[in-house]
């Protein structure tokens, strides 16, 4: 059994992991450590409800006791100094989404990943098995994919960088840009849309939605026809969790390189900086270094306020 050490519970995503592992016999949180917004008698219902053994007062305790870390908290600027604090003992982890919110961040995770730590992530949609599926076609059958369309809802990047991340699986090859094309407003609805150029041709859109729930449509022209899913949210953490336990029990890894996750975050970044310049495209190698990127700090307050209790 694959001990994991957790950190934080700030989301849904602790719960819904929780209840997908307890139905097999591979994997389960049996340590956790908390400095999130989650009051104290949130995560002890969480040890009690899915039986956890220790409750640390520290990363590095945590860290001691398990086989790998799940950092999963909502800041994600937060998440690089947390993993470090982890990796440091010679452990895996596992960084949720998004897996940070800076260029500088994304740099760093890359540097620590160059030098032999192991990181996993990070969107459950780019596993998904309605992308999956589509990637198996052979290219002869389904045609070469063209344009690429996608749509995500709640906020501008926690949760939109679900279907830049399968964007990003889907397009096969390195974005050279990202333009924000602009944005409709209805009853206090928002609406953003941007376009990404990739290098092998292939263009994409994608639209995020801020403060509703929007479904994970996709929409993928070819030289042959054209595809359309929509992914299926009660199928969507399993494929990711199945392949972090193929990892831990045989060293097979079938999870997307950190450097994948990172260009992601990349394309968000390019962009917001081209909602800020009214629209210009950006390229994603012009992004500055000292970019502030997405304020997670910020999102955190955001979050903890909106928060309803969840055990």
């Amino acid at each position: 059994m694959i001990k994991i050490g957790i950190m934080n519970i700030d989301t849904s995503h602790p719960i819904t992991f929780a209840e997908y592992l307890k139905k097999g016999n591979r994997a389960c949180y049996t340590a956790i450590y908390n400095d999130g917004f989650r009051s104290d008698a949130e995560v002890e219902a969480f040890i009690d409800k899915y039986g956890l053994e220790e409750r640390c007062n520290s990363i590095a305790e945590l860290a001691e006791c398990v086989d790998i870390g799940f950092i999963q908290g909502c800041n994600w600027d937060k998440h690089l100094s947390q993993a470090k604090l982890f990796l440091s003992s010679g452990k895996p982890v596992f960084i949720d989404k998004p897996i940070a919110g800076s260029l500088s961040d994304c740099r760093k995770l890359e540097e620590l990943v160059a030098g032999g730590a192991v990181i996993l992530g990070s969107s459950s949609v780019r596993y998904a098995d309605e992308i999956t599926e589509f990637i198996s076609i052979p290219e002869e059958e389904r045609g070469k994919v063209l344009s690429i369309y996608g749509t995500a809802g709640v906020d501008e990047f926690n949760y939109a960088i679900h279907i830049v991340e399968a964007i990003d699986v889907l397009a096969g090859g390195d974005a050279v840009s990202t333009r924000f094309i602009g944005r409709s407003s209805i009853d206090g609805k928002v609406c953003e849309t941007f376009f990404v150029q990739f290098d092998n041709g292939i263009t994409a859109v994608y639209n995020t939605f801020h403060g509703t729930w929007q479904p994970f449509e996709v929409v993928i022209m070819t030289t042959k026809t054209t595809y359309r899913f929509r992914v299926d949210n009660k199928k969507l953490y399993r494929a990711l969790l199945d392949r972090i336990c193929d990892y831990m029990e045989t060293g097979e890894d079938r999870l997307a390189p950190v450097s994948r996750l990172t260009h992601a975050v990349k394309i968000m970044l390019a962009g917001r900086l081209s909602r800020e310049r009214a629209g210009s495209e950006v390229m994603l190698e012009d992004i500055p270094e000292d970019d502030p990127g997405f304020d997670g700090d910020k999102f955190e307050q955001e979050y903890a306020a909106a928060a309803q209790v969840r055990l």
